[in-house]
């Protein structure tokens, strides 16, 4: 995560765990195993440096092959839920260069992350921060809540600060020196509290079928490529 506003910094595990029960954490590392088998394994280089940016509980970087995986987040629950070949730095991305060498990233993934940072600067900054880590050629990608999509239900997180469509990450990106490769609006539920099915073949289903993806996707998917 970036860094967040006063004492959230130091309240970050209570707030996850009041958020996600331990039965609910499990149910969505089993949902997360099942979506970076189906989907999200098709763009790691398993040869490469994966970057998982606001890393949390680590669903997605446990979960993806790549020869060099590194998790970001000030939660000091990262640490814990790592795998023990998973490097962890935990520290706000806004400090990311400070820690990752320039020109060494394949790939940085990001879910849920940006719409916790303080506004249009912070994000230009962390975008700045994570194309200097990157090769040229490597690429980042965005999973977060579309609030074009979402609307009100957008606040009903109270660390919720950024709110942003598919169109103002584009935007975002593009001036941060990125060209975006694939952007869809409608990706997944807003929350793994939705509607998504959770049976294993439900899901993989849904992760091949756009129709049922434009029905209940309220989170956005974007990729984009660093330039230069």
């Amino acid at each position: 995560m970036a860094e967040p506003h006063g004492e959230l910094n130091a309240e970050l595990d209570r707030l996850y765990a009041a958020r996600f029960h331990d039965e609910e954490r499990e149910s969505k590392a089993q949902l997360w195993r099942i979506i970076c088998d189906a989907f999200f394994s098709e763009y790691v280089p398993q040869n490469g440096c994966v970057v998982d940016l606001g890393a949390g509980y680590c669903d997605f970087i446990n979960n993806v092959q790549a020869k060099r995986r590194i998790a970001v987040d000030l939660n000091p629950d990262t640490t814990r839920f790592a795998a023990r070949d998973v490097e962890v730095y935990r520290l706000p991305l806004e400090r990311l260069s400070e820690v990752i060498e320039p020109g060494t990233v394949d790939l940085a993934f990001a879910s849920n992350v940006f719409e916790h940072l303080r506004g249009p600067d912070a994000l230009l900054h962390v975008l700045g921060n994570v194309r200097t880590v990157l090769r040229p050629g490597g690429r980042i990608m965005i999973m977060q809540p579309n609030v074009r999509l979402v609307g009100g239900a957008f606040w009903d997180f109270f660390d919720h600060t950024l709110p942003l469509s598919e169109r103002g990450m584009t935007e975002a990106l593009e001036v941060a020196g990125f060209r975006v490769v694939e952007c869809r609006a409608r990706f997944l539920p807003y929350t793994t509290k939705s509607r998504l099915p959770q049976w294993g073949f439900l899901v993989r289903l849904y992760l091949r079928l756009r129709i049922a993806q434009l029905l209940l996707g309220k989170q956005m998917l974007v990729l984009a490529e660093r330039l230069g």
